[in-house]
């Protein structure tokens, strides 16, 4: 009976450390450059016409935060130009994008990283995927 209990802890400890060891956050990659695109149509439906482009450029920048992890976002005029090109009530159905996780030079910031964003040049949305692009 004193193996038994020696062996149904060891047991515990080992499933104990499993679990820790999965549920862990992963540590991402610094840098990293991924290509997304983002489907503003869904993102800007059922908003009201002189709001639709501004609500655009904020779902383009809660998104990067989702997908980089950083709080700090910054958007390339590119984008922004493009987001624009057909006035407030109408910004582009889908948008291709470049996402990069940089290194912020400012020693005082209160993160260490940051998000740029900018635009793809694109002929067409179809058969895209989301890509990571080796630096």
């Amino acid at each position: 009976p004193q193996d038994h209990l020696q062996v149904q802890s060891n047991f515990v400890v080992y499933i104990t450390l499993y679990i820790y060891l999965k549920m862990a956050p992963k540590s991402k990659p610094d840098l990293v450059t991924r290509d997304y695109t983002i489907h503003l149509a869904k993102r800007t439906h059922k908003t009201t016409f002189k709001s639709k482009t501004p609500k655009a450029i904020k779902e383009i920048k809660k998104f990067a935060e989702k997908a980089m992890g950083t709080k700090d976002v910054r958007i390339s005029t590119d984008v922004n130009k493009f987001v624009w090109s057909q006035g407030v009530r109408n910004p582009p159905k889908r948008i291709r994008v470049r996402l990069s996780r940089k290194r912020n030079e400012d020693e005082d910031a209160d993160e260490k990283l940051y998000t740029l964003v900018e635009h793809v040049q694109v002929a067409s949305f179809k058969g895209l995927e989301n890509e990571t692009i080796d630096a």
